[in-house]
C-alpha cells in the first residue's frame, strides 16, 4: 500500500487529504474544526488526525507527504519582479522567505500533530508548484481520457496567478504560466475590497450582486486589465497594490486573515471615495460589481479560448480560485469550444492537498492507475449514538425513521414550509454543501428566501440561494442543461419556471445549480424525489448549514445552530427533531414514536 498525505498550509484554505494507492480516501479543510474560522490558515493539525482516522492508518504509515508549494520555481520571474519593484518586491521576497523557513520539519510537524516522535516517520516530503498541484486536483480526478486542456488561475502561488498545460495520460506539460503582478483574482479581489467587502473570501459577494449593476465602468475596467494578442492577461501598472503590506495566511487579533489594500489611491481619483464596510450599498457598487464581472468573464473566456486553440482538446480540466465563478463557468460552456469540463469541489487553496498529493502519486511513486472523484462525500461521519445523544440533548421530543421513512417525511416538513437542517453521513469536501451537511427548503415559497435570512443565516438580502435537482430533470427547467455535482455553474432558469421558483431564482433569472445522480447520494436524491412528489417540482433550495461560520461538522454543532437559530427542524441522522410549535406537524410527518430518553 502506498500512502499520500496532502496537506496545503502557511496560507488561507488549510486542508489535508489522504490518498491510499492512488484513490482519495478522506479530504477535509481545517476551519471545519479546532477555532472554526473560516478559511483558518493554519497548521491543519485537526484535518491530519481525521484523515487519517478515516483511513486506518497511522503517521507511520504514510509515504510521502506532498505540499502545493515549491520556492525553487519561478526564480527569473522574482528576480525581475524584485529589481523593478525594489520596495513592494523586497515585501514579497521577505514572505517567500517566511513561508519557506515555516515549511521546514514538515515531516515533524505531522509527527508531533499525531503524537508521534520527532524523526520518526519514513515518509519523503514532496514538493510540487502551487498550480501545478491546482491542475493536478482536478485533471487526475477527471474521467478523461486522451488529450485534455488543463487550467489553473487565481490571485497567486509561487509568484504565478495562472497555468496552462497540457494533459494526458498520468503526464502534465506546463505550456505557460502568468506571473505576478499580473493576476485576474486580484483584480477582482481589488474590485470586492473597493466595494466594501474587505474580509478574504468574498468575492462571491460581488459575483452575487452583479446581476443589481449595469455595465456603466467598462471602460475603466478594459483600463484595468487587458487581454494581449500575444499573452493571456495583464494588469495595468500603478492601479493595483499587492505587496504592499499584510502577512498572506497571517491573521488578526480577531483569527481572521489579513489581506493588503489591493487598489491603489488612483481608483479614487477616477470612481471616488471606496465604500465602507456597512455602509449601504448604491447604485455606484452595484454597477461596479456588474462592470469587474463581465470583464472577469471576457477576459477569462479569451484565455479558455487561447488554451484551445493550443491544446485542441474539447475537453477541460480546471482549478484555482477562480475557477469558483460560477457565472463564467457557465459561459465557457456557451461561448468556448470545449465540451466537457471537470472541476473537483473544493477548487479553490483547500483543493490544493488532494493535486498535490495527486500528482505524487503519478509523478514520484510513477504509477499510472487514475482515479474519477464521482461525489464531494470525503470528510468525516459520525455513530448512530453519538446523533441521538446530541439530538436528546437539545431538550425537545425525539422522533427515529429509517432511512426508507426518512425522505418521504422531510420532504412533508419541507412542503409544509419548515426550514430543515439536513444532517447524514459524511461531510461535504469543499466550501458548498452538497447535501450532507445542508439547510433544504421549499423553492416554490415566494418569502422563503427573506425568511431564512432573517432567521438563519442573517445575511446580505441580494445573496441568491442554490437549486439542488435531479439530473434527468434539469432540461426541463434549465436552459443549460449542464451536470453540477458540485454546485460549479450558475444557469439560467427557464423563462416560464421563474415565478414558480421564487426561492432559488436571482434576480436575473440564473440559479447556481447542483445536479445529482442517486449513485452518489441516494438519500439525498430519494429527498428531492419525494418533494417533487409532493410539489410537483422536483427541486429543493439548499444552502450552507451554518450561521456566519464554517459548515457544521459534528452533531453536537449541528444541534446548536438549530437551537440558536430560526431553523424550525433538523434531519440528524435517522433522528427528528423540531422547535415545540412545529412538533404536532412532525409528529404527523413521521408517524413514528417519540424515543425515549436515554
Amino acid at each position: 500500500m502506498t500512502a499520500i498525505l496532502g496537506l496545503n498550509f502557511n496560507h488561507a484554505d488549510a486542508s489535508a487529504a489522504l490518498i491510499l494507492d492512488g484513490k482519495v480516501v478522506a479530504a477535509v479543510a481545517e476551519e471545519r474544526f479546532g477555532r472554526r474560522i473560516k478559511h483558518d490558515p493554519s497548521f491543519p493539525e485537526h484535518a491530519i488526525r481525521s484523515v487519517l482516522a478515516i483511513g486506518g492508518v497511522s503517521a507511520k504509515d504514510i509515504d510521502f507527504i506532498a505540499v502545493p508549494r515549491d520556492a525553487q520555481q519561478n526564480r527569473l520571474s522574482k528576480a525581475l519582479y524584485v529589481l523593478q519593484n525594489p520596495w513592494h518586491g523586497a515585501q514579497a521576497a521577505m514572505e517567500h522567505l517566511r513561508r519557506a523557513n515555516a515549511e521546514k520539519g514538515t515531516a515533524d510537524r505531522v509527527a508531533d500533530a499525531c503524537g508521534e516522535a520527532p524523526g520518526s516517520l519514513k515518509a519523503k516530503v514532496v514538493n510540487v508548484e502551487h498550480h501545478i498541484a491546482h491542475i493536478a486536483s482536478a485533471y487526475y480526478c477527471s474521467p478523461f481520457e486522451g488529450v485534455t486542456a488543463g487550467f489553473s488561475y487565481d490571485a497567486s502561488g509561487d509568484f504565478v496567478s495562472a497555468m496552462a498545460a497540457r494533459c494526458e495520460g498520468s503526464r502534465i506539460e506546463v505550456l505557460d504560466r502568468v506571473s505576478l503582478p499580473h493576476s485576474l483574482g486580484f483584480f477582482y479581489t481589488a474590485c470586492c475590497q473597493y466595494i466594501g467587502f474587505d474580509g478574504f473570501g468574498e468575492e462571491y459577494k460581488v459575483m452575487g450582486l452583479a446581476p443589481y449593476g449595469e455595465n456603466t465602468y467598462a471602460e475603466f475596467m478594459r483600463e484595468l486589465v487587458s487581454s494581449p494578442d500575444d499573452g493571456w492577461f495583464r494588469l495595468s501598472p500603478g492601479w493595483f497594490g499587492m505587496h504592499s503590506g499584510g502577512v498572506s495566511g497571517g491573521t488578526d487579533e480577531r483569527n481572521a486573515i489579513v489581506m493588503g489594500q489591493h487598489y491603489t489611491d488612483k481608483w479614487l481619483e477616477k470612481l471616488g471615495p471606496p465604500r465602507k464596510r456597512g455602509d449601504e450599498l448604491t447604485q455606484r457598487e452595484r454597477d461596479i460589481a456588474r462592470s469587474c464581472q463581465v470583464r472577469f468573464e471576457d477576459v477569462a473566456m479569451d484565455c479558455f479560448q487561447k488554451l484551445h486553440d493550443r491544446v485542441r482538446s474539447n475537453q477541460i480540466a480546471y482549478a484555482g480560485g477562480c475557477a469558483l465563478n460560477g457565472v463564467a463557468n457557465a459561459r465557457l460552456l456557451r461561448d468556448t469550444p470545449f465540451e466537457n469540463v471537470y472541476l473537483q469541489p473544493a477548487a479553490s487553496d483547500d483543493g490544493l492537498c488532494i493535486g498535490a498529493a495527486m500528482w505524487a502519486w503519478h509523478n514520484v511513486a510513477g504509477r499510472s492507475e487514475r482515479f474519477y472523484m464521482k461525489h464531494a462525500y470525503w470528510g468525516p461521519e459520525y455513530s448512530d449514538s453519538l446523533m441521538r445523544k446530541a439530538a436528546e440533548a437539545a431538550g425537545f421530543p425525539v422522533h427515529r425513521l429509517s432511512p426508507e421513512e426518512l425522505p418521504d417525511a422531510a420532504a412533508r416538513l419541507i412542503r409544509a414550509g419548515l426550514v430543515i437542517g439536513w444532517y447524514q453521513g459524511r461531510s461535504e469536501w469543499g466550501p458548498r454543501a452538497l447535501g450532507n451537511r445542508s439547510i433544504v427548503a421549499d423553492p416554490t415559497r415566494h418569502d422563503i428566501k427573506d425568511l431564512i435570512n432573517a432567521k438563519i443565516k442573517r445575511r446580505e438580502l441580494f445573496r441568491p440561494f442554490a437549486p439542488t435537482i435531479v439530473r434527468h430533470e434539469v432540461n426541463k427547467y434549465f436552459e443549460q442543461d449542464v451536470f453540477s455535482p458540485f454546485m460549479m455553474h450558475v444557469v439560467k432558469v427557464r423563462p416560464e419556471w421563474r415565478e414558480q421558483l421564487p426561492g432559488i431564482t436571482h434576480v436575473d433569472g440564473t440559479g447556481r445549480l447542483q445536479s445529482i445522480e442517486r449513485e452518489t447520494n441516494p438519500l439525498y436524491f430519494d429527498l428531492i424525489e419525494a418533494f417533487g412528489r409532493q410539489s410537483g417540482i422536483p427541486i429543493v433550495l439548499n444552502t450552507s448549514f451554518n450561521e456566519n461560520e464554517p459548515i457544521v461538522d459534528t452533531p453536537e454543532q449541528a444541534v446548536a445552530c438549530f437551537v440558536r437559530t430560526g431553523l424550525d427542524a433538523i434531519c440528524l441522522g435517522n433522528y427528528v427533531i423540531a422547535k415545540p410549535e412545529h412538533e404536532a406537524l412532525v409528529r404527523e410527518a413521521c408517524k413514528a414514536q417519540e424515543v425515549a430518553a436515554g
